[in-house]
């Protein structure tokens, strides 16, 4: 893995598939193919015992079952409501033409008998989903549900439906946030997504396919997954088997509190179908873009000026480490902030801003939440020994 923290690419392959090793599986955004462009149940009645009670099998695990018990209509209760759809329209210019018809040779010998005339813009619609997060009408969803979009409009779960400015996207983090003309509205708070832990329940509530919302339940699979979809995005995923499938994009991850944890934005899928492997944008991420885009408009990033290649359990031992964690830097941006402040090629970078780094993407993602003018302390092992850097990031320009 061989991550840049010097500059940044902010284009999404929307068309290309990127194969994981080993897998013949394509990460897929969660647009609703089904429409064109983009296009519930809780535990076993049966299975589950008494609210707060455990339920423990001959030779199973013990498993916890929280306050929700056997059902968890009160949270879809409170949580329905706040869960919108998002409807997109944009204009594309398609030919009928045959490419062969660029060639003057090829129009000379067969005339124009396979060429067809232009036939000009045609419009395209997108489904996706959304999230209510401010009650004078602020809806939070995925840069790809609305990207290049000439209107869009927002359907509530009563029925009503608004026409939706766009007040900002952001392509590295694919989110984006929606305003509408409503007020009083039904909102979903957003969680800790830190405080989530891999084995917790979640629900995902959305629109898949166009059938209506839908509620789903699974767990928490993992926690800080990169898919690779995009270069140049930032992704921290939380993992999910809860079933999504196209147009669930934009739509909640809720905890069994009935705080959003994520906002739901890929699978994983030969098929195009979920298989039990989703991704969701994590709340706090989503919490920073979105103040950001609600504030200013844009999103601005700190950069560090290094680039980092991932430590192995060889490179650890080289490199007498304890733990295989961290960012090896691999190069060290000329007058950049990481230069300026004393970090090496070859330096460990083991944390920074009070938090320790697990591997490059964790690294990429704190710097990049973090302004840019910001000071922060970066945890370093060189030579086998810690040292504290004090650095100030410049800002990341993000580029097309």
């Amino acid at each position: 893995m061989h991550s840049d923290y010097g500059t940044g690419h902010a284009s999404r392959g929307r068309t290309g598939i990127r194969i994981k090793a080993g897998l013949a599986v394509a990460t897929l955004l969660l647009t609703g193919s089904a429409i064109g462009w983009s296009a519930a149940t809780g535990p076993s009645a049966n299975a589950a015992p008494a609210p707060g009670t455990t339920a423990v099998a001959e030779g199973a695990t013990e498993r916890t079952i929280g306050a929700s018990g056997d059902s968890y209509a009160a949270i879809v209760d409170r949580v329905a409501p706040a869960v919108v759809t998002v409807r997109s329209e944009r204009r594309i210019r398609t030919s009928a033409r045959s490419p062969f018809m660029n060639d003057p040779r090829f129009r000379e010998f067969f005339g124009d008998r396979f060429g067809a005339p232009d036939p000009g813009p045609r419009r395209q619609e997108g489904l996706g989903s959304g999230v209510v997060v401010r009650s004078d009408g602020y809806v939070l969803t995925n840069h790809h549900v609305v990207e290049g979009a000439t209107s869009v409009e927002v359907e509530l779960n009563d029925g009503r439906t608004f026409e939706a400015k766009v007040v900002g996207t952001d392509a590295p983090s694919d989110l984006a946030v929606l305003k509408i003309d409503g007020t009083n509205l039904a909102i979903l708070s957003l969680g800790d997504s830190d405080a989530v832990r891999v084995g917790d329940i979640a629900l995902a509530v959305g629109n898949p396919l166009g059938i209506g919302q839908t509620v789903t339940m699974g767990i928490v699979s993992a926690k800080g997954r990169a898919t690779g979809l995009g270069d140049g995005s930032f992704e921290d995923f939380i993992q999910t088997d809860a079933p999504i499938n196209r147009g669930n994009s934009g739509g909640a991850l809720v905890s069994t509190s009935g705080e959003l944890i994520g906002i739901n934005s890929q699978i994983l899928s030969p098929s195009g179908v979920n298989i039990g492997i989703g991704f969701a944008i994590p709340a706090n991420m989503a919490k920073n873009v979105m103040t950001q885009l609600i504030d200013h408009g844009e999103v601005r990033r700190g950069m560090l000026g290094v680039t980092v290649h991932a430590i192995t359990a060889e490179s650890a031992r080289e490199l007498g480490l304890e733990e295989v964690r961290g960012a090896l830097v691999d190069s060290v941006e000329p007058g950049g902030p990481a230069g300026q402040a004393g970090i090496q090629r070859g330096d460990v970078i083991v944390g920074i801003n009070g938090s320790t780094v697990k591997d490059g993407n964790e690294l990429r993602n704190t710097v990049s939440q973090l302004q840019p003018g910001t000071t922060t302390t970066v945890v370093v092992m060189r030579e086998g020994r810690e040292r504290r850097i004090d650095v100030r990031l410049a800002e990341l320009r993000v580029t097309d």
